[in-house]
């Protein structure tokens, strides 16, 4: 991927099981390497099951901040977010990148931040679209979540982020074999795509522009399979 201007807040959301949050934790290593002063911050409210939260000890090798309910990845998960939440929404001095809950349920908890993110105006909301899983084969039937999503949350999405995998059994041509539903899903949204997201060792071997190569969290490849 290559390297341009960023936005001040980047926001990933999408269906449960597009692999926002292994996107988001990347995401933020890579505005960490572009010498930016990040924070990341895990809105979600509703899967107590994979979060930004497992990769803490990556994000803090790195030097990258993590706000996260105080009941995440405990038996106990109430729907409640930090006040921090709000500095990292709100403090001009440093970037931040939102890893919001999965579908319509989980932007509930972003919606209460909209009137300071859409007032600054300096983010970039992004659908992360994986056309391999059952529910969002189509372009069509993404842009139904995503009109969900934007409904619930009071903030349009503003670019598009194709993450289709197969998890394990993803190669080149399953990524590839995407690409015309991701430009369509453009076409009818009007967003452009910001990147396809592959894993570094496919980054090499995937044709197309904008390939944002990624590790992936432990628990990534549980979950998709």
């Amino acid at each position: 991927m290559a390297d341009k201007s960023f936005k001040r807040l980047y926001i990933f959301a999408g269906h449960y099981g597009s692999g926002k949050t292994n996107i988001a934790v990347n995401f933020a290593l890579h505005m960490k390497k572009n010498g930016l002063d990040v924070r990341i911050a895990d809105m979600d409210i509703v899967n107590p099951y994979f979060r930004t939260k497992d990769s803490t000890d990556v994000l803090e090798a790195a030097g990258i901040p993590l706000v996260s309910p105080a009941f995440a990845n405990t038996n106990v998960d109430l729907p409640a977010l930090p006040a921090e939440m709000y500095g990292i929404i709100q403090n001009k001095n440093f970037y931040g990148v939102l890893d919001v809950g999965g579908d319509d349920r989980g932007a509930y908890a972003l919606g209460r931040y909209a009137p300071f993110i859409l007032e600054e105006n300096n983010y970039e909301m992004c659908f992360v679209a994986n056309f391999h899983r059952p529910l969002t084969r189509c372009a069509e039937d993404a842009l139904e979540v995503m009109r969900e999503i934007e409904a619930a949350c009071g903030i349009k999405f503003t670019a598009i982020v194709n993450n289709s995998n197969l998890g394990g059994d993803t190669d080149a041509a399953s990524v590839e074999s995407t690409f015309k539903e991701a430009e369509r899903l453009s076409e009818i949204s009007g967003l452009s795509i910001l990147f396809t997201s592959v894993t570094e060792e496919l980054s090499k071997e995937v044709t197309g522009e904008n390939i944002f190569g990624m590790t992936l969290q432990r628990k990534y490849f549980d979950l998709i399979q």
